[in-house]
Parts: structure tokens; sequence; C-alpha cells
């Protein structure tokens, strides 16, 4: 279940807003963390940028397993065994 974290930050001269630690908590931010904003349809969407990154991956790599024939866990054991027997061939 999704939990709702309403807060604030004022946005000082430079730009530079200060995360409330609520929020910095639930998005597992600490200092020296980077983070991704997303704008879209008005609203800005922040996120921990590791995640960010992850999200990109996943979505590119959607349904590239199965392009490949790989569509069960013996498909993968598989192809593992022979990788690994290749590597000792060599």
């Amino acid at each position: 279940m999704n939990s709702v974290i309403v807060d604030s930050a004022k946005v000082m001269a430079k730009g530079q807003i200060t995360l409330p630690k609520d929020i910095r908590d639930a998005l597992k931010i600490t200092s020296g963390d980077r983070v991704t904003l997303v704008y879209e349809n008005g609203q800005v969407i922040l996120m921990n940028s590791a995640v960010y990154a992850m999200k990109i991956l996943n979505a590119g790599m959607k349904g590239e397993a199965k392009k490949s024939g790989l569509e069960t866990d013996d498909d993968i054991n598989a192809l593992i065994s022979a990788m690994r027997a290749d590597d000792e061939g060599v």
C-alpha cells in the first residue's frame, strides 16, 4: 500500500531546497545521494536516481528475455550451463 506524504520546502535564492526528513527517509536518500527530477504535465516527480536508473533499465529490457528464447527457469539454467561449459573449454 502506498502512503501519501505531503510536505513543503522553501526555494532559496539559488533555487536550492532542503528535502524534508520524512521525504528523504521515504526515498532512502542520504547526504551525497543523487536525485532525479521528472517534469510532466505540470508536476515534478522526485526520485532516488538509483531507483530511476533501474526503472529505465527494466523498461528497456522488457520482453528481451522472451525474444532470446528465455521463457522459463530451465531455459536460463541451460544457457548458464552452456556458457560455463564454453568458458571451461577455452
